[in-house]
């Protein structure tokens, strides 16, 4: 968790991939690397994609030409991600622009005055922070702002508190209005009408548009759909795992340590890091870091060759487009 956002970890595989070679510039130490970096995040597929690309560019050199190829490389993919991440926020900020468009149109047709902002609910962190620039489920909000007033709800996303840590700090950066909200509310704020839309990233997406998140997006996917209110996800092409369709089951969701729920971490009054225990120190704690949202549940997905259907059509068209 030094490095966390599925496009981030995956650049940071092809650095690690870099300084395997540093030490040992053979195929050797790079299949020794590959399987350790895969073995570090299972259910993030980012990783795997990377070596791959990696695998593919470095075939045909010898190999005391793999580190500084291997370095170039990792480099090329970090201008890649910044690309890939601005395209992403193009295509879900046109969509949050149709959304706003269509508030205000209500909103007249009804007589009341036009609304303040679009309300977009988040859960977890997927902006700069962890990515090389824009992020992805944040790269559409910072787009919109250019021509539309949003408005964020920000989950604290427990245990580890991304939300409150990372995307508040992001977006007070950015100059976006925001609130920050208990993991909890995201059901009542819909149910009062306070919530337009929701947005979240991905550290995996089957082919059939199944998606992988930080848990509790399940949740906030399903209180949507009783809403009648859109949910999002946006995924970069290279965070599908086109290997998998229906039968999601068998992806190993990790499971951390106990010790992120029992204890949480802050600073006090004299702005001093602190850990403090919240939980009894012998409670039974189960900790598992993803859930699934079923594709059924997600409106579109928001990828840097445009807005697409979760189906495995439609996912499997990304990559021959």
């Amino acid at each position: 968790m030094q490095v966390r956002g599925a496009p981030l970890i995956g650049l940071t595989a092809a650095y690690g991939l870099y300084f395997s070679f540093r030490e040992n510039s053979t195929w050797d130490a790079f299949e020794k690397a590959s399987s350790r970096l895969i073995s570090t995040r299972p259910t993030a597929v980012n990783i795997r994609w990377v070596i791959e690309r990696v695998r593919g560019h470095l075939k045909d050199f010898e190999e005391k030409s793999l580190k500084n190829e291997a370095l170039l490389f990792a480099n090329k993919l970090v201008e890649e991600d910044e690309k890939i991440c601005k395209m992403i926020g193009h295509f879900g900020a046109r969509e949050l622009r149709r959304l706003w468009d269509k508030k205000c149109k209500r909103a007249t047709l009804a007589g009341k005055p036009l609304p303040s902002a679009l309300n977009v609910l988040t859960h977890c962190n997927a902006g700069m922070l962890a990515s090389s620039a824009w992020g992805t489920a944040l790269s559409p909000i910072y787009q919109a702002t250019e021509f539309i007033p949003v408005h964020v709800w920000v989950d604290e996303t427990r245990p580890r508190n991304q939300g409150a840590s990372l995307t508040c700090w992001e977006l007070i950066q950015h100059d976006i209005d925001h609130t920050l909200i208990v993991d909890n509310a995201g059901g009542h704020l819909m149910q009062q009408g306070l919530v337009d839309c929701c947005i979240v990233g991905s550290d995996r997406a089957t082919a059939s548009g199944d998606i992988f998140n930080k848990i509790g997006t399940y949740l906030k996917a399903l209180a949507a759909r009783d809403n009648g209110i859109p949910f999002y996800a946006a995924v970069p092409i290279s965070t599908i795992d086109y290997d998998v369709t229906d039968d999601y089951q068998e992806i190993v969701i990790e499971e951390r340590s106990g010790e992120e729920v029992r204890k949480i971490s802050g600073l006090d009054h004299e702005g001093i890091a602190r850990t403090i225990l919240i939980a009894p120190p012998d409670a039974k704690v189960s900790n598992f870091s993803f859930d699934v949202t079923p594709s059924r549940l997600v409106t579109a997905i928001f990828t840097e060759k445009g807005l697409v259907e979760p189906n495995v059509r439609a996912m499997r068209n990304l990559i021959n487009s």
